[in-house]
């Protein structure tokens, strides 16, 4: 009995300081500056561990750094200038020499697959996963190397999948709520309340902390929200300062239950597989949510797959093709802290989730830009490719014109065609592609 009372008092007394120090301000979006005085010790533990490993070891640091330049140095001349010289209009042997560059290139270091691989730091963060070889520089980097294990695995992670279970529990029993209710402004106004709240509590529960830029342009009512996609927590992140109408497939499972929980309270818009399939009627409905002016602005993610933070690639055309206003946000992770890409290929959701839930913590910046309309002339791909440049340039991401598709799928046969004719101008046209 008495180890009974003694496991019901500390978990009372646990859940207490939860309810406390983390729900309630959540609530009411406060914060208490806990956070601020964790990030203030993790930063100032951060600056000395990467202290003691340039002392301890200059050479491995220089290396780090040198390699994440890049493995090659990548001549990023145009097809002319790689064939450039005296050539007649016929097919030259020699022109066999630039193509075995360019391929040996891409197989050593191309620039889609490494785009889908975490990013490299400059420095160890104290984290096993980023390098293991650092623990034994010193006694002193490995005795707090080993208290951080203690610290991420024994402390952070019980309290993270408490505040997790809580949000997603309330998340869950709130929207079912609240879905009751006629359709009225009460009824808006309790399921923003209620997405809000459980947003910021899973926020809470990885530890993450958000700055957000250029708030007078937050997305508005009746519009699209286009973002850069890292990582699942996205949807976190900027729900966190506001709700958006979601857009995705079906699933089932845990997610599906909170699918249809959140739409009985809110007008997301969740396709069938089969439906996602048919491009005319996920226009179609997209076009009648936007066309209401009081509904929540649409929050869409145009690479269609999560990227490592490094880079914006391709945007489908798709959404730039339903009219209306976009509002582009920019989305960029501190590594440092904890890794946030998602390698779908590598980890399923419950590895990454323990991963999330054992990092430091998540810190990002959230930059909202000015709303952008189609120009007069212009298709929807070079809207799409405008509105992306405009994020990569905000976000200090590297802008690139593959499919992110490529993660999963092979290359179509429209890049390969394209090569070819360029090739077959510049014989044509005597070296010049003009």
């Amino acid at each position: 009995m008495e180890g009974a009372e003694l496991a019901g008092k500390i978990l009372s007394t646990w859940l207490t300081l939860v309810l406390g120090f983390i729900l309630l301000p959540s609530v009411f979006g406060v914060s208490l500056g806990i956070s601020e005085i964790y990030m203030k010790i993790l930063v100032k533990t951060l600056e000395w561990a990467t202290i003691r490993i340039e002392k301890g070891a200059p050479k491995e640091a220089t290396l780090k750094n040198s390699a994440s330049v890049g493995i090659i140095q990548r001549d990023e001349s145009p097809m002319e200038k790689g064939l450039s010289g005296l050539r007649g209009r016929d097919f030259e042997l020699s022109d066999v020499f630039y193509f075995s560059k360019k391929g040996l290139e891409a197989i050593v270091e191309d620039e889609v697959t490494q785009r889908f691989s975490s990013e490299e730091l400059v420095s160890w963060n104290l984290l096993t996963r980023t390098n293991v070889n650092f623990h034994y520089i010193s006694l002193r980097l490995t005795m707090v190397w080993v208290l951080g294990v203690i610290v991420r695995y024994c402390v952070l992670l019980p309290l993270r999948v408490t505040l997790a279970f809580i949000g997603i529990s309330l998340l869950v029993i709130g929207t079912t709520l609240v879905g009751q209710l006629p359709d009225s402004s009460l009824k808006n106004w309790l399921s923003e309340l209620v997405h809000l709240t459980c947003c910021r509590i899973c926020v809470r529960a990885l530890s993450g902390t958000i700055h957000y830029h250029n708030k007078q342009y937050r997305p508005q009512k009746g519009g699209i929200c286009v973002a850069n996609h890292t990582s699942p927590i996205d949807v976190l992140i900027l729900t966190t300062d506001g709700c958006y109408a979601m857009v995705g497939q079906v699933h089932g499972g845990l997610m599906g239950i909170i699918q249809r929980a959140m739409v009985k309270a809110c007008p997301h818009v969740w396709f069938e597989r089969s439906e996602m399939k048919d491009r005319h009627l996920v226009t179609k409905r997209l076009k009648e949510h936007i066309a209401d002016k009081k509904k929540l602005p649409i929050l869409i993610f145009p690479e269609g797959t999560c990227i490592n933070n490094t880079s914006v690639m391709m945007f489908k055309k798709g959404s730039f093709e339903i009219g209306g206003t976009i509002h582009p946000v920019a989305i960029k992770y501190n590594p440092q802290f904890g890794d946030a890409f998602w390698n779908s290929s590598k980890y399923n959701m419950v590895s990454y989730l323990l991963r999330m839930m054992t990092s430091w913590a998540i810190v990002c910046d959230v930059w909202y830009m000015p709303p952008m309309t189609r120009e007069e002339g212009e298709d929807a791909v070079q809207f799409a490719n405008r509105v992306k440049s405009a994020i990569a340039i905000q976000g200090g991401l590297t802008e690139l014109p593959w499919d992110g598709g490529l993660k999963r799928a092979k290359v179509k046969d429209t890049f390969k065609e394209e090569q070819q004719k360029n090739y077959s101008k510049m014989i044509v046209g005597n070296g010049s592609l003009n």
